[in-house]
């Protein structure tokens, strides 16, 4: 086992866990316990119990977002400073100042990425539990906290004729066409909503001068970067994998919508 698969492990059987509940408590009040929507709704489920759990993560990203952008004329003053001097002694001195910047204002650059980035093991573990599924049916293994049994019935359970462990790339059971294309409206729903987020993000709480800002740069460069790393990522994740991806995306927007509206009554 190597160090990456080490860390993974907790994340993989809390995942699992967690879809095995929701599963278990869907079947309990009438959901067939193989339907391919009963296991959809336990990886929506999982999808809205991390988000959820995220909320005053997300609220101090709104603030470490607010304080960068009230930091971007200093910033743009101290690269102007520096802009002619490429000696390493200037470069250490800019990085210091900037630094120091950062204190005062109480921010990061890397606070406002913070959501993101706690989320990502749990998508990754996703994705281990699920491209692992048909393997280890085969081999009358489960998986993390799912029994055998669970296992085989996700890998046999589909939506839309689209098996949910199968991939446009790694094929699986079930029609492939149908993959194909609820894999491409995945993409599509997820990319809208992403590129909406941004704009909602980009045309929040304007500065003078912030057009051209480090932040404003970084955020159009989300904007434009995201959608191909879904349309190549999409590829390759499993049916069940790009559910929680476009589940997560809408969220991410709801939040961006409420905020905008909270800010629109003057109650935030």
């Amino acid at each position: 086992m190597d160090f990456f698969d080490a860390i993974m492990v907790p994340f993989r059987w809390l995942v699992s866990a967690v879809m095995v509940g929701l599963h278990q408590g869907l079947s309990a009040v009438g959901m067939p316990p193989a339907s391919g929507w009963t296991w959809t709704l336990s990886i929506i489920g999982l999808v809205l119990l991390i988000r959820a759990a995220l909320i005053p993560v997300f609220l101090k990203q709104l603030d470490a977002q607010r304080r960068m952008r009230l930091l971007q004329p200093d910033l743009k003053t101290l690269q102007e400073k520096y802009k002619d001097r490429t000696d390493p002694p200037s470069r250490q001195s800019m990085a210091q100042e900037q630094m120091a910047l950062y204190k005062k204002h109480g921010t990061n650059p890397f606070s406002a990425c913070l959501p993101m980035l706690i989320q990502v093991p749990f998508f990754f573990a996703l994705y281990q539990v699920l491209s692992g599924i048909s393997t280890r049916a085969a081999q009358g293994e489960g998986t993390g906290a799912m029994s055998h049994h669970q296992v085989v019935q996700f890998d046999q359970s589909s939506i839309f004729g689209a098996s949910l462990t199968a991939s446009v790339l790694h094929g699986g059971s079930g029609n492939q066409t149908a993959v194909m294309v609820l894999t491409i409206l995945m993409i599509l729903a997820m990319t809208a909503a992403q590129v909406v987020t941004q704009k909602l993000i980009l045309a929040r709480n304007p500065l003078p001068g912030d057009t051209g800002s480090p932040f404003m740069r970084q955020q159009k460069m989300v904007l434009y970067t995201l959608p191909v790393v879904f349309a190549l990522g999409g590829v390759f994740f499993p049916i069940g994998v790009l559910v929680y991806w476009t589940v997560t995306n809408a969220w991410t927007l709801a939040q961006q919508f409420f905020v905008r509206e909270r800010r629109t009554s003057g109650t935030a």
